[in-house]
Order: structure tokens, then sequence, then C-alpha cells
């Protein structure tokens, strides 16, 4: 094993074949190739094995990953991002607003992928760039990266079935009646449009629950404060459905809001809740609101 390479160790509790065993930890067959030709490692009590090996009670398995190379490409930034929770398997930031989250051929550097490059450089991870949960450019809060493959593989097949909860707070042009409802409308590209999305019946399923947390008026501005949670992940899917029930965000002018208390889309990705997959310990994670979103909230 070479440093810094990521490992993962279980005990057995009854007699079972090493695959077997592996399957039930989630590691795919993708991961097992990946392991057996690109320099990882499975040791059963210290000693190497494959996977046709059949395993005793109280046997120590270790899975050695193959150490990972960083993205090509990808220039290493030094940038500062607040850590909202850290340990060997996860990296939880929060996205100032003007920042996006990875880079295009137009902008290679200056993004959040760039000073995560950086930062995981200077602490020596064994990883590339595993982004979970991206948000756009202007929007603010909570971005989960795994800090190697085989989290990101965990975290995602989460991501797949509703088991990672994401919640965003936002300020929206005027009074919402409803206190609380769901917006189940499908989501597709708007016609000669690379960037702007729709509501198209025949675009992507996507479900938002939305809660008035308040209504306000700020320089007769009429304005909600809402929460809401996503049960899926498209693209601008918070801006696209608030647009359709009315209620553009305050400060998206892509999609019908104005700039005239705020110059970017007035939305934070507050808090993100999930099970840890590999301690299986619940995680509760709140980011607090940015100095601009704040400042609305002052004046009130």
């Amino acid at each position: 094993m070479t440093e810094n390479q990521i490992k993962l160790s279980f005990s057995i509790n009854e007699s079972v074949l090493l695959r077997d065993a592996i399957s039930q930890y989630g590691i795919s067959k993708k991961a097992l190739t990946s392991i057996k030709y690109d320099g990882g490692q499975i040791l059963v009590n210290g000693e190497e094995k494959t996977v046709r090996h059949t395993l005793a009670k109280g046997d120590i398995v270790t899975i050695v990953f193959p150490r990972e190379k960083k993205s090509e490409g990808l220039i290493a930034e030094e940038m500062f991002f607040p850590i909202l929770f850290e340990d060997e398997h996860l990296l939880v930031i929060s996205k100032k607003a003007g920042i996006s989250t990875i880079p295009s051929r137009e902008h290679p550097m200056g993004t959040l992928a760039n000073g995560i490059c950086g930062y995981l450089e200077k602490n020596s991870s064994a990883s590339t760039v595993h982004i979970v949960t991206r948000l756009d450019k202007d929007t603010s809060g909570i971005v989960c990266i795994a800090k190697h493959r085989h989290a990101h593989h965990l975290l995602s097949e989460m991501q797949k079935a509703g088991a990672i909860s994401r919640t965003y707070e936002a300020i929206v042009h005027g009074y919402v009646g409803q206190d609380s409802f769901l917006i189940d409308a499908p989501i597709g590209r708007k016609d000669n449009s690379i960037i702007e999305r729709m509501i198209d019946p025949e675009g992507k399923q996507a479900k938002t629950s939305v809660e008035v947390l308040s209504r306000f008026t700020v320089k007769g501005e009429k304005l909600s404060h809402v929460r809401l949670k996503l049960f899926t992940g498209r693209t601008h899917q918070i801006r696209v459905h608030m647009m359709s029930v009315g209620h553009p965000l305050l400060g998206d002018d892509l999609y019908g809001g104005r700039l005239n208390l705020i110059c970017r889309q007035a939305l934070h990705a507050k808090q993100l809740e999930l099970v840890h997959p590999f301690t299986k310990q619940p995680l509760y994670i709140e980011d607090k609101y940015p100095m601009d979103l704040q400042a609305i909230f002052d004046i009130i």
C-alpha cells in the first residue's frame, strides 16, 4: 500500500465468500476491477486474497483502493471556503455566490473545483475532486464533496434513493398564497438556449416542496421567505418551479426576478441531512445566511 491510499476495513460475522461480503459494502464491479488492475488490494487478516476466498467468522477484510490521480486539466488554486464538516471520507463546505462549481472550457480557473483541488493537494489527500451536490454559480450555501471514488459511488446511490435531504431557503417576489405545497412539474431545456430551462411536459420529472416561513414588504416590494426541499436535482429546478407558480426568485433576472434589492438569485443551500455512508451516524449540517441575504432580513 502506498502513502495516502484510501482503505476500508470490516469484520466478518459468518462464513461467506469474500465476493459476497464485499458487495454488501456497496463496492461495485467497476471498483473491483480497478482494485485488481490499478494498484489496489483485497486483504484478509493482512494477506492478499482473491474474491473466491471463503471467509470465516472473525476475519478482518481490508479493501485498499487504488491511488487516485488529479482530474486531467484541473488546475489547483488556493481558495478560502468555510469547512462545515470533514473526515477521511467527506468534505462539506460553504460556497459563496458568484463562484461556479466546476470549470468550463471558457473559464478553466476560479471555480470551486479548482479550490477543492488545491485544498486536497495541500493536505496530501489521495483523492481527485468528487463533487456530490452542485450549486448554480450565483447560489450560495452547502456543497458536499466525496474525498474518494468509493465515497462518491455510495453518496450517488444515496442520492438516487432519496436518502440525502437538501433544504434551501429563498426570497421570492410576491406573497405566496399557500403556506405549504408541492410543485411536481417536469423540466426541460428551453428551445434555442443552452442555459435556460422551462416547464416541459416532455422534460424530466422534477419535484420541489415549498413552505412559507414569512411574508413581508421591503421598500414597497412584497416578498416571501420560503423553505424549499428538493426531491429531484434538475438544473435550475427551484428557479424554474418558483417562476412557474408566479413567484420568481428575487434577483433572478433570467427567470423574471428583479435586481432592485440583490444582484443575484436570493437562493441559499441551508441544510444537508444524511446518514454517513461509513460511520452510519446521522449528519445534520446547517449553513448561516450570507451577508447579502442577511442584509434583507435585517431590514424587516
